[in-house]
């Protein structure tokens, strides 16, 4: 079973995830969920993401 460290971490990163799509001018709240789903898939698409006009 994991570690309560585990779940503070991941919760952690989801959050720095979201406030990166928000500097990008897209949803934090929806980057934050899709991000706690898929993880570094989902970091990747971010990443790699253009900004948003």
């Amino acid at each position: 079973m994991m570690s309560n460290e585990f779940y503070v971490g991941w919760g952690t990163l989801a959050l720095i995830k979201a406030g990166l799509a928000q500097g990008k001018n897209r949803s934090g709240l929806n980057w934050f969920l899709l991000v706690l789903l898929l993880g570094p898939l989902a970091t990747f698409f971010l990443v790699i993401s253009d900004k948003q006009s």
